[in-house]
């Protein structure tokens, strides 16, 4: 069976990607944990400057997580000056708004996720570096990215 023994020899591109993200993962959130942020910090700051009409539910289903898990991340957004809350009345979605402080955040994030891609993919051509990038997108294309199915986060992660 030499295409068995092939695809063990170049190992498996659903394995390499499973190591390579949990390095990732590991490596950005050292770089936010610097700016006292979280991967999910960063996300609901991102999505916020975006679209401030977004809702707790909203930002839940894009980031994967639970609304009440999404409610301790925006309350401590909140506590950080980096998001404002409104509360425009009884029946009526609050109003979340990124802060001055917010944006100076997400653009010292930007900056630090820009060297984290210089120091890892720098050796990488421009071509090389789009077809990465075409790639992974092709995985999670956006409508599936904003729409985030999992729950498997406890409601104390924020």
């Amino acid at each position: 069976m030499a295409g068995v023994d092939e695809a063990t020899d170049r190992g498996s591109v659903a394995l390499l990607m499973v190591a390579a993200g949990r390095m990732l993962s590991r490596r950005v959130e050292d770089e936010l944990a610097e700016l006292g942020l979280t991967l999910r910090h960063y996300g609901a700051l991102a999505h916020l400057s975006h679209r401030s009409d977004l809702s707790y539910s909203d930002l839940a289903r894009r980031a994967g997580i639970t609304t009440q898990s999404m409610h301790a991340t925006v309350r401590a957004l909140e506590q950080r000056g980096a998001v404002t809350r409104t509360l425009p009345g009884h029946g009526h979605a609050a109003r979340l708004e990124v802060t001055e402080e917010g944006r100076r955040l997400l653009t010292e994030a930007g900056e630090a996720t820009a060297r984290l891609d210089r120091e890892l993919f720098g050796h990488l051509s421009e071509d090389e570096r789009d077809g990465l990038r075409l790639g992974l997108s092709a995985l999670a294309p956006p409508s599936d990215r904003s729409r985030g199915t999992s729950q498997r986060n406890s409601p104390s992660e924020g």
